[in-house]
């Protein structure tokens, strides 16, 4: 039989992988990436998956060695040049865990750089695994087209996150008790690096909302007359910021080259 490219759930193959792309690179695939591959995909040797790995765009390369356990590809040419993100974080009060996994996969496709945790004083959930959620995001940047996965960070106190705020990046408040329609709010103010901020199940405390409206870069907002879920609200607020902004808000890469070259 002629050489394939190997198809997920309906669509090309694509990893996310750690190591340097270029024309002839030898890439060795972790046990789980092996393992799917070979034993749930049934790829073969011959074959062919698209990879990328954040900064050098995205290649087609042929599996050259499939063992039982392990799988090396090499790189055959460029199918897509690399593309610079939305800068544009979700700040988020950790939910449970269904919900979370949730939240991750569907702020990637919407285009997120940076997902970041925050602890508030309503937040029911005090333990997040991120590299789960990692790997949540990662699985949704392969299925749905990106370049880049979304740097997922360690969890915040919020007080901390806001003293620390970068002074150039627009803060969008979710606020439940209410404020401008969120496409007036987001249509006053201008392009930029952004971020999103959603609450816990129960909302912001007064003494917490107090302190996100003193921040000189927050940019309050309604998201209308009904009472959403946390992960609901997040989803809602990204996708009207991209429809309003999208690609016209695009940044450095947000992960770098730290990215490339190893492997």
């Amino acid at each position: 039989m002629p050489d394939r490219e190997v198809t997920f759930r309906g669509g090309k193959g694509r990893l996310f992988v750690e190591a340097a792309l270029r024309e002839g690179a030898r890439v060795v695939l972790s046990a789980p990436q092996a393992h799917y591959l070979l034993h749930v995909m049934r790829a073969r040797a011959g074959d062919r998956v698209r990879l990328f790995n954040g900064c050098e765009g995205e290649w087609l390369a042929r599996i050259d060695e499939a063992g039982r356990r392990d799988c090396a590809l090499v790189c055959e040419r460029r199918t897509a040049e690399q593309e610079a993100d939305c800068d544009l974080w979700l700040v988020f009060a950790p939910i449970k865990k269904t919900p979370v996994d949730y939240l991750a996969q569907k702020a990637t496709e919407l285009g997120v750089s940076v997902l970041q945790p925050v602890f508030t004083r309503r937040t029911i959930v005090h333990r997040l695994n991120t590299e789960r959620m990692r790997a949540n995001a990662i699985e949704a940047a392969e299925q749905s087209g990106r370049l880049t996965a979304p740097e997922i960070r360690e969890p915040l106190d919020l007080a901390r996150l806001l003293a620390n705020w970068p002074r150039d990046r627009q803060l969008l408040f979710c606020d439940e008790t209410g404020g401008p329609p969120i496409l007036e709010a987001l249509s006053r103010a201008s392009a930029g690096p952004w971020a999103v901020l959603t609450g816990p199940e129960g909302g912001f405390d007064e003494s917490e909302r107090t302190i996100i409206r003193a921040q000189p870069a927050t940019v309050p907002a309604s998201l209308g007359a009904r009472i959403l879920r946390a992960d609901t609200a997040a989803l809602a607020a990204l996708a009207v910021w991209q429809a309003l902004y999208g690609r016209r808000n695009t940044g450095p890469r947000f992960r770098g080259e730290a990215q490339c070259g190893k492997g």
